[in-house]
This record gives C-alpha cells, sequence and structure tokens, in this order.
C-alpha cells in the first residue's frame, strides 16, 4: 500500500512505499530521462557486497506543470500528481529486477526543484549510508558558474557521495585513496582518516586492491628556499625537493600506522600537480573508484569547497567517492 500524494506549502511533492528504517542505506538517484542507470547498477552492486539496502529515488520538476506565483489550477496539480506516478511505476518496474536478487530495497519520487536541492532535502529525511548518482561531462560554462547539480552536491552533500561513470567494475577492483597526510590548505586530519576508512571497507567487500595516493608539490618551497641563495638555482633544488619527499613519506607511513588499513596497501607518493598527477595514475592503474575528500568552508572561501575533485571529475577515468570530515 502506497501513502497518498500530497503537496504542501514550502514542501515536495512525494510518494513513497516501501519505507524502511535500516541504518546501512544506499540511496541511488535516477535519471528520468536515461534509458541507461549507471548508478542503479553500482547501487545495487555495493549493497550486494557491503550488506545495505537500496533506496531507488527520482526528483524531478517541469516548469510548465509549475504553474504561476499565485496561480496554479486543479488540472496543473493533477499532472504533478500524474507525473510523480508515471515515476514510479518505472521504479517498481527496475525494483522487481532487483529484488530477484535478494536486495532489499524501496522506492521515492518527489516533485522538487532545483535538482540538487530536492537531493538534498531526501538526504536530510533518510539520513542514508552513501548516496550514488550517475555524472556526465560537464562543459567548461558550467564548469565556471558551478551551476552544475554534480558540483552543488559535492560542495554540500550531508552524505558520501559515489559518482558513477557508464563503464564496469573490474573482477578485482583497483579502489584510490587520495590523502594529505600533511594538511595542505587546512584540511583537518580526520579527513584522511574517513578517506582511508571508506576505500578499506570497499576494498574488503569487494576483495579489491587498495592504492594509496599522496602528491605534493615543491615549487613554492624551491622558490622560498632559493630567494636569498647567491649560489645558482641548481643548487639547492635536490636537497629542497629531497627533504619534502622525505617529510611526505614519512606523514604517510604515519597515517597508515595509525588507521592500519586491513586491506595492505600499495603507496604513490609523487612530486607535481596532485589533480594531473592523481588522473594519470587513475588512468595507468585502471582504477575502478578514487576516494578523495572535499572540506566545507563558509564565506569568501565557500568557492573553493571541494575544489580538487570538482576539477578532477571530469578528468577521471573512473567513479569518484567524496567523503567529509564530518560525516
Amino acid at each position: 500500500m502506497g501513502l497518498p500524494g500530497r503537496e504542501y506549502k514550502g514542501r515536495p511533492l512525494c510518494r513513497e512505499y516501501g519505507r524502511m528504517a535500516e541504518s546501512r542505506r544506499i540511496l541511488v538517484i535516477v535519471d528520468p530521462t536515461s534509458d541507461a542507470q549507471p548508478a542503479v547498477d553500482k547501487g545495487v552492486w555495493l549493497a550486494e557486497r557491503l550488506g545495505a539496502t537500496v533506496e531507488l529515488f527520482i526528483c524531478d520538476y517541469e516548469q510548465h506543470l509549475a504553474g504561476a506565483q499565485f496561480y496554479d489550477s486543479e488540472s496543473l496539480r493533477a499532472s504533478r500528481v500524474a507525473l510523480i506516478d508515471g515515476h514510479l511505476r518505472r521504479l517498481r518496474e527496475l525494483a522487481r529486477s532487483i529484488e530477484a536478487r535478494g536486495v532489499v530495497l524501496s522506492i521515492d519520487a518527489r516533485w522538487d526543484h532545483p535538482l540538487d536541492e530536492g537531493i538534498k532535502r531526501k538526504i536530510d529525511d533518510v539520513q542514508p549510508y552513501l548516496v550514488v548518482k550517475d555524472t556526465h561531462y560537464h562543459s567548461a560554462i558550467k564548469r565556471s558558474i558551478f551551476s552544475n547539480t554534480d558540483w552543488s552536491l559535492i560542495r554540500n552533500c550531508p552524505a558520501p557521495l559515489l559518482l558513477v561513470k557508464p563503464r564496469p567494475i573490474a573482477d578485482t577492483p583497483c579502489v584510490m585513496a587520495a590523502v594529505d597526510p600533511v594538511h595542505a590548505g587546512d584540511k583537518p586530519a580526520e579527513l584522511d582518516q574517513q578517506i582511508l576508512s571508506w576505500a578499506d571497507e570497499l576494498c574488503l567487500a569487494t576483495e579489491g586492491q587498495l592504492h594509496v595516493f599522496h602528491a605534493f608539490d615543491p615549487t613554492p618551497a624551491i622558490a622560498a628556499a632559493t630567494v636569498t641563495m647567491v649560489t645558482p638555482i641548481t643548487a639547492p633544488v635536490s636537497e629542497v625537493t629531497e627533504g619534502l619527499e622525505r617529510r611526505h613519506r614519512q606523514a604517510l607511513h604515519e597515517l597508515l600506522a595509525k588507521h592500519r588499513p586491513k586491506a595492505a596497501p600499495k603507496l604513490h607518493v609523487h612530486q607535481g600537480a596532485p589533480q594531473t598527477l592523481l588522473t594519470g595514475l587513475a588512468g595507468h592503474l585502471k582504477a575502478d573508484i578514487v576516494v578523495m575528500g572535499a572540506v566545507s568552508r563558509s564565506g569568501p572561501a565557500r568557492g573553493f569547497i571541494g575544489s580538487t575533485a570538482e576539477r578532477v571529475l571530469d578528468h577521471l577515468p573512473c567513479d569518484l567517492l567524496v567523503v567529509k570530515p564530518d560525516q
């Protein structure tokens, strides 16, 4: 039996079926405009291995059905209910094939706008263990004005967010954890712990291989060290870079000694721009999932939230799991 469709002032129109109270729930964002559903495929695949339940969720809004600010009608309201009912029928069709695999699930469809805000309201309601959404290439214009839903969710999603691409997972998945043990950019130490915890759990659940990646750029340190040098610039470069690498490797080993991942990791420490090296290594290793962090800030720094994750999203050949310190 389903709950009747309702519309409240300031609240989304929603219809829900199969409400559950399980603590480990994967919320899968279903794209109502596409036949291919990589987020559903990956979300169910993970649920089978993590012992989680699944909720399939469609959030939709059509401007021509919204009505003017001071005008609405019974026909428009009926059309909105019919739209949500149509999405629920589609979700029930998806659910039948998933239930045959033994996965416990629920479905929900809501009329809400904008999409990122509707998804966040749903997350606030159900408090999922993980959110899974597909992602597509974003144009330079959308990148420049931060208008895309994916970027908004990277910055503001209150739960771990897995952005998936339409490619299969390997039989032995390669999971990369991108950490920053020296906490450049004031990133909190607990963020690395979250990254490693998620990467470790994914590897154990999927029998995957864990790779831990860290990159540092020696250029600022070299510039600072050579400002007052009277000898040629080549003289201190090797000393500075070697000293930096020792420091960063030591910090990485201390992080791993504290965290002690159960999946034996392979370490990768490199000099250079982190986002360039990360995407290159992910391609070289044929990575399936990259786990990295995003830091929430307020005020003038808000535009830089999750900036590294945003820069690599389109260039990574694999899925991206974004976590935050308080998750």
